[in-house]
């Protein structure tokens, strides 16, 4: 099975599992509190864990270059989609600052984690890991600025207490020191870590199905920063990345994770800085649900262009 047929394979797997979510909700066998909790659970406990458990493998030169590649191939995408959103997104548009942090910050986590594990295995989650903390140092400076419209640099101590950071910290020393969890302790974990794809589809469903798509669909905004989320900006991070000698997986890790629909910790800020957090939740919803089909596209784009 190609490329091609892997990635489409995954995604309607996926989207079968978020149509469930989206009938739950429906159905109100998911609340929208119940999501908040759902969503507790997999932030805090079962990304973090599948982050570390990625890291319980046989050392090797190779991966740990590639890891280090992926800091510097993640730093380079956010330095150009931070940029690009800046300049396309003016100031002058009265909800520039949510439609900016929407346009740089994906759900890298609850859609990219399942997305790149079925693509690539263990080994693309790892080099994922290295997209996954610099998007959790980045969310807590410059997305919060931007969301609050001023600055706030000791929101950088808080981004390096994030459940995903903290895992990737402690799984990266286990990594080097090759310290590997008793059997038992593993398998328990690991069962924990598997639930991510499952529950965070349905966390994904549930909220689409929670948002009014006709209303959203009347704001301009929305296809400003869907185009921009998932096309523009990484493609365009993808065409610099290209000239960059990196591993070809660790490109398209880097390429995935930044065309991911928009964070959900988006509408978490707005609610905390009376932002239109409808608005945030709108983009959340409609993003997710293009995303079945922008994501196929965008990734079939990356493998081709080797």
């Amino acid at each position: 099975m190609d490329a091609g047929m892997v990635i489409l394979r995954q995604i309607v797997i996926m989207f079968i599992i978020l149509l469930i979510g989206f009938g739950c909700s429906m159905k109100g066998l998911i609340t929208k509190e119940g999501n908040k909790q759902l969503s507790a659970v997999a932030l805090h406990i079962v990304n973090p864990l599948l982050i570390f458990m990625s890291y319980q493998s046989d050392y090797s030169s190779k991966l740990l270059r590639g890891l280090l590649w992926s800091f510097l191939l993640s730093g380079l995408s956010f330095a150009v989609t931070i940029g690009l959103s800046t300049l396309l997104i003016k100031k002058k548009r009265p909800e520039h600052d949510l439609e900016r942090f929407s346009a740089v910050y994906s759900n890298c986590g609850f859609i990219g984690i399942p997305l790149i594990r079925g693509i690539y295995g263990a080994e693309g989650v790892l080099y994922l890991t290295a997209y996954i903390t610099l998007f959790n140092i980045l969310i807590w400076t410059h997305g919060l600025m931007t969301m609050k419209g001023s600055k706030d640099m000791k929101s950088f101590l808080n981004s390096l207490k994030a459940p995903s950071v903290v895992a990737v910290f402690i799984g990266l020393i286990f990594y080097l020191l090759q310290i590997r969890l008793p059997d038992f302790l593993h398998t328990s974990l690991q069962y924990v870590s598997d639930m991510n794809t499952p529950l965070a589809m349905l966390i994904a469903g549930s909220a689409a199905a929670q948002t009014n798509v006709v209303k959203a669909l009347k704001n301009s905004g929305l296809y400003i920063v869907a185009t921009l989320k998932l096309a523009v900006l990484p493609l365009a991070a993808m065409a610099l990345l290209h000239f960059i000698p990196a591993p070809h997986m660790v490109q398209m890790v880097v390429l995935i994770a930044s065309a991911c629909p928009v964070a959900t910790t988006g509408t978490m800020f707005a609610i905390q800085y009376d932002k239109n957090p409808e608005r945030c939740s709108e983009f959340f919803a409609v993003t997710t649900l293009l995303s079945g089909l922008t994501l196929p596209v965008v990734t079939m784009l990356g493998e081709m262009w080797k």
